[in-house]
């Protein structure tokens, strides 16, 4: 699964700069998108490879905190990456005469500069908050990854506060990704039913279908991961969900795009043909 993941998103990546016809602002976002999925999957995935194989399951303090850091900060950037990405779509779809203007490359740089900066900066809030934690009840953790669930779980402190931060930060993180998502699409599929031919609005709904797939998978995971009620969270569970949204959907996203885009299938086969032709 996780060489699938890197040669996936990497292809994808590959493809959206060889191709002139894919230098957009939908492709660009979507470029984002495979590095993030590379980098969220490549902060757990190696690690818990070598888990497998060896006996010592040890991990140093820095090393937990680098990949709780990185995790919780990708993890954000990718939630508000495809927000922007359903912006990306309503423009297109609802204003397509502005399109140009309004997702100009100040602002689409803008976009994705500033959801990094905010996710990071968040995750690295609730890295230090939650080192600041006494550890007394056991240094083991019963997680595939360092995460902070089972972090606050270990503590032998009142954890309250954090979890309220952790409420709040994903809260606002959420709903903002969600309301935008939820809001361009409420416009777009009116948009939709006003074209009066079928075969144009299952052309328009299916550049959208590839999106609200991969938003449902991750959104959904995450948000009950990290927002149920502490009277339904297990270890087991957690452990179960963090291997969808860290593993699966990472994998999972290069191949739903690629699969319902006939320019990247194109540009994939042509780029294929001229290297065997070059052998």
């Amino acid at each position: 699964m996780y060489i699938i993941t890197l040669s996936g998103n990497l292809l994808l990546i590959t493809v959206v700069r060889i191709n002139q016809k894919l230098q957009t602002p939908m492709y660009f976002f979507l470029s984002n998108l495979s590095f993030i999925d590379i980098g969220f999957s490549s902060t757990i995935v190696p690690k818990i490879l070598v888990n497998t194989l060896v006996k010592d399951r040890s991990i140093s303090l820095l090393g937990c905190a680098m990949q709780m850091f990185f995790h919780l900060g990708l993890g954000g950037t990718e939630c508000v990456i495809l927000a922007v990405m359903a912006y990306d779509r309503f423009a297109a779809i609802c204003r397509p005469l502005h399109y140009n203007t309004i997702m100009n490359k100040m602002l689409c740089a803008s976009l994705v500069v500033g959801s990094w900066s905010i996710c990071f900066l968040n995750s690295a809030i609730h890295v230090a908050l939650t080192f600041q934690l006494p550890f007394c009840k056991s240094h083991h953790v019963n997680h595939f990854f360092c995460e902070v669930p089972p972090f606050l779980r270990m503590s032998c402190r009142d954890t309250s506060l954090n979890e309220i931060g952790m409420y709040i930060s994903a809260g606002i993180l959420g709903l903002f990704a969600f309301c935008l998502t939820l809001i361009s699409y409420v416009h777009i599929i009116s948009t939709i039913l006003k074209i009066r031919s079928s075969q144009g609005r299952r052309k328009v709904f299916s550049t959208c279908g590839s999106h609200l797939t991969v938003v449902g998978l991750y959104y959904g995971t995450l948000l009950f991961m990290y927002l149920r009620p502490r009277s339904i969270k297990t270890p087991e569970l957690d452990k179960s969900l963090s291997i969808v949204y860290t593993v699966v959907t990472p994998m999972l996203n290069p191949l739903v795009y690629s699969i319902r885009n006939e320019d990247v299938k194109n540009t994939v086969k042509r780029t294929h043909i001229r290297i065997l032709k070059n052998m």
